[in-house]
C-alpha cells in the first residue's frame, strides 16, 4: 500500500509541474502577442537584382496599425550594402494618424564597385513612437539584393574564351 501513496504523490507533482509549465507558456505567448509592431511595412518588391555600381530603390507602404498617432522620428538599417535613407528622411510624413498609411520610395541600396556576386540581405527599421522624441522600434522591413555579374564582364569572359578556342583550333592546324 505504501507504493500507491508514492505513485499518487508523483502524479500530483507531475500535475503541478504541468500546470506551472502551461501557465509560463501562456505568459510567454501573451507577451509575444503584445509585442506587435505599431507599423506594418510592406515593400513592393523585397527581392531585387542589380550589378556593381547600381542604385536600387525600395518602395513601401507603411500602415499605422494602432488607434493613435505614431511619430516617425528616425530609422536604422543593417546589411552589407550601403543603405541610403534620404528618401525616407526627406519625403515621408513626420507622423501617421490612427490607421493611416503612406506609400512612397522608402530607401535606396547602393551596390558599390566592385561587389562580389551573391545574395545580400538587409533590414530597414523605422523608429519613433507616441511623441516627436520617442525612439521605439515601430516596424522592420527585410529586403534582399542579389548582385549579378556585370554584362561587360560576361562579354569579356566570353570573348576571351572564344579567342582561346580559335587559338587552339589554329594551333591544331599548324601541328597537323
Amino acid at each position: 500500500m505504501k507504493h500507491n501513496g508514492i505513485i499518487e504523490e508523483k502524479m500530483t507533482n507531475l500535475k503541478n509541474w504541468l500546470a506551472v509549465s502551461t501557465m509560463i507558456a501562456g505568459f510567454l505567448l501573451a507577451g509575444m502577442a503584445a509585442k506587435a509592431d505599431p507599423l506594418t511595412i510592406t515593400l513592393s518588391s523585397p527581392f531585387q537584382v542589380g550589378v556593381s555600381g547600381d542604385v536600387i530603390g525600395f518602395t513601401a507602404t507603411v500602415t499605422n496599425t494602432t488607434g493613435s498617432t505614431v511619430y516617425l522620428n528616425s530609422d536604422t538599417s543593417s546589411g552589407l550594402l550601403i543603405v541610403d535613407d534620404s528618401p525616407y528622411l526627406n519625403n515621408w510624413p513626420l507622423s501617421l494618424g490612427p490607421d493611416g498609411s503612406y506609400t512612397g520610395l522608402l530607401f535606396n541600396v547602393d551596390i558599390p564597385w566592385p561587389t562580389a556576386v551573391g545574395l545580400y540581405p538587409g533590414a530597414f527599421e523605422i523608429t519613433g513612437g507616441g511623441d516627436d522624441n520617442a525612439e521605439d522600434e515601430l516596424g522592420v522591413a527585410d529586403f534582399n539584393v542579389y548582385v549579378t555579374p556585370e554584362p561587360s564582364s560576361l562579354l569579356m569572359l566570353g570573348t576571351g574564351l572564344l579567342g582561346l578556342a580559335l587559338l587552339g583550333a589554329s594551333l591544331r592546324r599548324v601541328t597537323a
